[in-house]
């Protein structure tokens, strides 16, 4: 199509050389049935637009116009396919990421020493034993055994949620047995024994944190040794053996790129799924740049430079949208405070009456991963909660050159315990400085609460004096943000009647 559209403006490049597009529509003569076409029907021949004049034939364009036409017309498809594109490109990612260990359905990557700044992934905490595995479905269900008392979930090729596992699943932190069903399936299916789940895609991210006991990860990463398997149901008899793979403090990237490439991302996730989870809109957007299931992606150079300059303009947009965002449903206090919300609404889905918020969405997807109801539903004293920012009191993007204070008021609504992390902006991931951890909360030793109960938490290059144990390291020449969580959230987070402080900037 691209190659066709490219041959057409060539030639009428060459008839306007011939001077066979000079010619201009005159006006008119008054016809026995001419009548008067109401206001607002036609348009001129000569348009001013931000794309220069645009010169038609009576709603026919020249050469030139056809092909600036055809150029915004092809880069809002690449644009919007960047936005919508962003989940796509970012599961490829981990896919890859967890692979680089070894291969699917049969290896198992534990952070046994718990994810530090070391690890590219998005937004990750320091207190969870994070595990994850990809699943490759084939011709035939998969089981997937699970280990009691973890948060555990399934997302499909397209990210999208396809069950919970553990103390939020069905197994009710038990443990289980998962029968996923490969897209279409529609084979026999054993009645007991399973929480039967079908995927609309063959790849599937597996994703679980188990919970550190007195300090350690040993429970965690036991039980999950002892008790996770991933076989097909007909090896239910003699499931094969799995590969645990520590990967703790080791160099591994699940994040996807920015620039142009990132459409292979989406197209090698285009490829290899069936297209029966996926938006048809999406798709079509797709499919105008070139990105066809079944066909090779081969963009022209014409459309490598629009690819390019949408990309530069969807990177810089999602970057906008996260860190800036204008909706002021993206606050958990509008008009009073920087804090924000990920889920408004309390909508995984990112769906307020009947309408798709796809700004909130691709927001979601450039800067966190993993999705399920647990993380937007209220659940008083179970699960978590967020609120993240990446500005101070004023406004200002957060300098790590800067020294700032932020108060935890008395009281904070955590059953469990609350933790600050500090993430890069560009990577999202862990923020890398002299600490390993660049992390602090309510569980961590020498934290010094205030007389009444408070807790100030300090940020900058440098420790105040006699403040060291309630300070997190920033660099110099990097802007940062950061994720407030509480754990086992409680009913004064839910109805605001306690609410954290700004990060205020401390004056030099």
């Amino acid at each position: 199509m691209t190659n066709r559209l490219t041959a057409m403006a060539s030639s009428m490049v060459v008839l306007g050389a011939m001077g066979l597009t000079s010619v201009s529509a005159q006006e008119p003569p008054t016809m026995k049935m001419t009548r008067d076409v109401p206001d607002g029907i036609t348009t001129p021949d000569n348009i001013e637009t931000q794309l220069g004049d645009l010169n038609f034939f009576d709603g026919v364009p020249d050469a030139e116009t056809t092909e600036k036409v055809y150029n915004l017309l092809h880069f809002t498809h690449a644009y919007q396919a960047y936005l919508d594109g962003v989940k796509i490109a970012s599961m490829d990612a981990m896919r890859r990421g967890i692979l680089e260990f070894g291969p699917a359905n049969s290896t198992v990557l534990q952070f046994a020493g718990l994810m530090d700044s070391v690890t590219l992934f998005l937004t990750p905490n320091t207190t969870s034993v994070y595990q994850t595995a990809w699943l490759d479905l084939g011709d035939e269900p998969m089981v997937i055994e699970t280990p009691p008392n973890v948060l555990g979930f399934l997302n499909d090729g397209w990210f999208k949620y396809v069950t919970d596992f553990g103390n939020l699943g069905p197994d009710e932190g038990k443990g289980g047995k998962f029968l996923i069903l490969p897209p279409g399936y529609d084979g026999d299916v054993p009645e007991d024994g399973y929480f039967v789940v079908p995927s609309n895609t063959n790849g599937n991210w597996v994703i679980w944190r188990g919970f550190l006991e007195d300090g350690s990860t040993e429970t965690a990463v036991t039980a999950t040794q002892e008790k996770f398997r991933m076989y097909r149901l007909s090896e239910a008899d003699n499931p094969p053996e799995m590969t645990f793979v520590d990967v703790s403090g080791k160099e591994f990237n699940t994040i996807h790129v920015m620039d142009e490439r990132m459409y292979e991302e989406i197209n090698t996730v285009i490829q290899s799924e069936p297209l029966m989870g996926e938006n048809p809109e999406l798709l079509g957007h797709l499919a105008a740049i070139g990105i066809v299931k079944g066909q090779p992606f081969e963009p022209d150079a014409r459309m490598q430079g629009i690819l390019k300059k949408a990309a530069a303009a969807g990177a810089v947009t999602v970057k906008t949208l996260i860190s800036k965002p204008i909706d002021e449903r993206a606050y958990w206090y509008p008009g009073e405070s920087y804090w924000q919300n990920a889920f408004p609404g309390g909508a995984y889905t990112w769906e307020i009456d009947g309408v798709t918020l796809q700004d909130f969405r691709t927001a979601f997807h450039f800067y966190a991963t993993g999705i399920t109801p647990a993380m937007a539903i209220k659940a008083v004293g179970k699960g978590s909660q967020y609120a993240f920012t990446y500005r101070d009191s004023d406004g200002n993007a957060l300098d790590g050159s800067k020294s700032y204070i932020m108060t935890v008021p008395a009281n904070p609504p955590a059953e469990d315990f609350w933790s600050f992390t500090l993430y890069d902006n560009q990577t999202r991931s862990m923020l890398q400085t002299d600490k390993q951890f660049p992390a602090l909360g309510s569980n961590d030793a020498g934290v010094q609460p205030n007389e009444d109960g408070s807790v100030d938490i300090y940020f900058g290059p440098e420790a105040p004096e006699g403040k060291e144990s309630n300070w997190l390291q920033t660099v110099p020449g990097k802007g940062w943000n950061t994720i407030l969580r509480l754990y086992g959230p409680l009913e004064p987070w839910f109805d605001q009647t306690w609410r954290p402080g700004e990060i205020e900037l401390i004056e030099q």
